[in-house]
C-alpha cells in the first residue's frame, strides 16, 4: 500500500541517479503513452492492452509514459501489470501529477472520453501535498517502487498554484533521488514556456504543437528548451485523427475539424500519395526533424495499431516530400 502523502517519500534505490541526454536512435526514441490502451475514445480489454504492451515490449520499445488520468488510474494499473514481469533497470517510466483519484460508484462511462475503465472521479490538486499524494498512490496502482520521469500534468488554470506548490516539491523529489528527472505535459505552448523560464525542469512533453499541421512549438519552445538542455518530448503527433485519415476521421484537437485545417491536411495526403507515402507515415516522423526534440510518444493502444505505427515509423520519406509538405504547412 502507499504511503499517506503527508509522510515521506522514500529515496529511490539504485544508487545515484542519471539525466539523460543525446539524441536516440531507432525506437528508442520512441515513447509508448498510456492513453490509447486505456479506453481513450472506445473501450480497450484488458487482454488486448497485455497485447499492445507485449508487441511494444517485442519491438525494442522500451519506455512508457501514463497519468492518473488516462482511464481514471487503469492506464496505470494495466502498464504496472505488465512492467512488473520486466527487469526494473530495462525501461524508462513515467507518469504525471495534478489529477487526485476517487472512488465513485457514480462516475458515468465515457467520463473525460475514457471507457470501460475503473468507476473514479478526478479532482485536480497541484499543491505540494497533492503531489506527494499523488505520486504514492501511481506507485500504489503500478505496484512498482518508482518512476523516473514525473511530470506536473495540464496545469493550465492552475499554473500559480502549481509553480507555487507542485513544483517545490518536485524539485524535493529529484533532489532526494525519488526520481531521476522532473517536467510538464501540456498543449499549451505558452504554459509550457513559462515553465520552461520559471521552473528548474529537465523535460517537457508538449501534445499537438509541433506537427506536420501545427508548428506553435517551433518558433520559441524549441528553441528555448534546446538552450536550456531541456528534453522534449512531441506527443499527440496525429492531431487527434486527422493525420492518421483526414477524410474518414477528421478530427482535429478532439475535435470536428473544419476548414483550413481540414484542406492542408487534405493536400498533405495528396502529396504524399503521389509518392506511395502513406500521410501518418510523415505525420509519426515529422517531431523528429528537429533537433531539440528527443522523443516522440505515439498513442497506439492495441496490438494492430502498434504494428502499423512501427511500419509507419520505417517508411522512408523522401526529402523531396518534406519540402513540399512544408510549402502547405501552417505559417
Amino acid at each position: 500500500m502507499a504511503q499517506r502523502y503527508d509522510e515521506e517519500l522514500p529515496v529511490r534505490s539504485g544508487g545515484t541517479t542519471t539525466r539523460h541526454s543525446g539524441v536516440t536512435q531507432g525506437l528508442e526514441h520512441i515513447v509508448l503513452g498510456g492513453a490509447g490502451y486505456a479506453g481513450l475514445f472506445r473501450p480497450v480489454r484488458a487482454e488486448d492492452a497485455q497485447a499492445a504492451l507485449t508487441a511494444a515490449w517485442e519491438a525494442g520499445i522500451r519506455a512508457f509514459d501514463t497519468a492518473p488520468h488516462y482511464g481514471a488510474g487503469g492506464s496505470e494499473e494495466r502498464l504496472g501489470a505488465f512492467l512488473r514481469e520486466r527487469p526494473r533497470g530495462a525501461y524508462r517510466l513515467s507518469t504525471k501529477v495534478g489529477r487526485l483519484l476517487y472512488d465513485d460508484p457514480l462516475a458515468p462511462d465515457g467520463a473525460a472520453d475514457f471507457y470501460g475503465m475503473p468507476k473514479r472521479s478526478r479532482r485536480r490538486d497541484y499543491s505540494g501535498g497533492g503531489v506527494r499524494r499523488s505520486l504514492m498512490e501511481s506507485l500504489d496502482r503500478l505496484a512498482l517502487d518508482r518512476v523516473d520521469l514525473l511530470l506536473i500534468h495540464d496545469p493550465d488554470d492552475y499554473q500559480e498554484e502549481a509553480l507555487a506548490g507542485a513544483m517545490p516539491e518536485l524539485q524535493r523529489m529529484r533532489d532526494r533521488g525519488v526520481v531521476a528527472e522532473i517536467g510538464i505535459g501540456v498543449n499549451d505552448v505558452a504554459v509550457a514556456l513559462r515553465f520552461v523560464r520559471e521552473a528548474d525542469i529537465d523535460q517537457v512533453m508538449i501534445a499537438g504543437r509541433y506537427t506536420l499541421l501545427d508548428r506553435r512549438a517551433e518558433a520559441e519552445l524549441l528553441p528555448e528548451c534546446a538552450r536550456r538542455g531541456i528534453r522534449v518530448q512531441v506527443a499527440g503527433v496525429l492531431n487527434s485523427g486527422i493525420l492518421a485519415d483526414p477524410v474518414r476521421k477528421a478530427t482535429f484537437d478532439y475535435r470536428q475539424a473544419v476548414g483550413e485545417v481540414v484542406e492542408r491536411a487534405l493536400a498533405m495526403d495528396r502529396l504524399c500519395a503521389a509518392y506511395d507515402v502513406p500521410l501518418r507515415a510523415a505525420a509519426l516522423q515529422f517531431p523528429r526533424r528537429n533537433a531539440a526534440v528527443t522523443a516522440t510518444v505515439i498513442g497506439a493502444g492495441t496490438s494492430e495499431e502498434l504494428a502499423d505505427t512501427i511500419a509507419m515509423l520505417n517508411t522512408v520519406v523522401p526529402v523531396e516530400l518534406w519540402d513540399e509538405l512544408d510549402e502547405v504547412a501552417p505559417c
